[in-house]
């Protein structure tokens, strides 16, 4: 087991942030399928506990986890006059942005598309459950990986339909066959500035601008991307009639998304 003490790091927030829809409250523990493995982790205070090695801890997860970012001063940029955007992270201080497999992010965030939390961890398990891999952890934990593109490339539209998928069962074969024949080279794309990956995932089906902005922020790590949608854009016209001051934050806008996203729709 690994111990991190860290001020900027809530399991709880990160699970319900609307970036990670395969980590699940268990008890007193938090567990999450990433990568093909199976991670349990809890927290006391500042401190988080994730059952793993040191080296796994080092080699996976102290990147997934963004521990090398430095949240704190995130949060001190912000414009002090500004005092919705200083409530809001001050809310959500604990969320930070997971750097998640390509592939998974591409496949839940067309599923994210009208849609809310709970459903598209239903639809994500569904999907999970009937083309993934079954695993079994060191612990004896059973879990599903996430379906490859030839998996979902081979599965029919009525097929995926049946997983409770809807109109996006459509978008999600059209863009498995499109990865899995190499018209989009996922490779490339953590090489690309934001502007290049957002052009190249805007090429998939399903995928339209807000989409393409959620993958680049939650999988390649583009903090400068800020997906925007119906929910964000009734924020942005209540606090920022005359627009959202990007230049301030222009490398990492898409962080103080998060904490606005968070703390408009659990602040009631």
């Amino acid at each position: 087991m690994v111990t991190v003490n860290n001020g900027n790091f809530d399991i709880e927030q990160i699970c319900q942030s609307g970036q990670c829809f395969r980590m699940v409250k268990c008890g007193d523990k938090y567990s999450l399928v990433a990568f093909g493995r199976y991670l349990e982790l809890s927290q006391s205070g500042d401190d988080i506990s994730i059952e793993c090695t040191q080296e796994e801890f080092d080699t996976i997860w102290k990147s997934y986890f963004d521990m090398g970012t430095d949240y704190g001063n995130i949060i001190k940029s912000i414009d002090a006059q500004d005092n919705y955007l200083t409530q809001a992270a001050d809310f959500g201080k604990g969320i930070r942005i997971l750097r998640q497999d390509l592939w998974e992010m591409i496949i839940s965030f067309i599923i994210s598309q009208q849609n809310n939390i709970k459903r598209i961890r239903k639809c994500i398990n569904f999907i999970c459950e009937k083309y993934g891999e079954k695993r079994v952890s060191a612990g004896g934990a059973e879990y599903y990986d996430f379906p490859t593109p030839k998996a979902l490339a081979d599965a029919s539209v009525d097929d995926l339909y049946a997983c409770n998928l809807g109109y996006r069962s459509r978008y999600i074969h059209e863009t498995a066959l499109s990865v899995y024949r190499g018209d989009i080279d996922l490779e490339a794309l953590p090489n690309m500035d934001y502007a290049a990956a957002r052009s190249e995932l805007l090429k998939l089906c399903g995928v339209g601008a807000k989409v393409a902005d959620c993958i680049c922020l939650f999988a390649l790590h583009k903090t400068e991307a800020f997906p925007i949608d119906t929910h964000i854009n009734k924020v942005l016209a209540a606090q920022y009639p005359s627009g959202f001051p990007f230049e301030k934050y222009s490398n990492y806008s898409g962080i103080l998304q998060q904490y606005i996203f968070y703390y408009d729709l659990n602040k009631k």
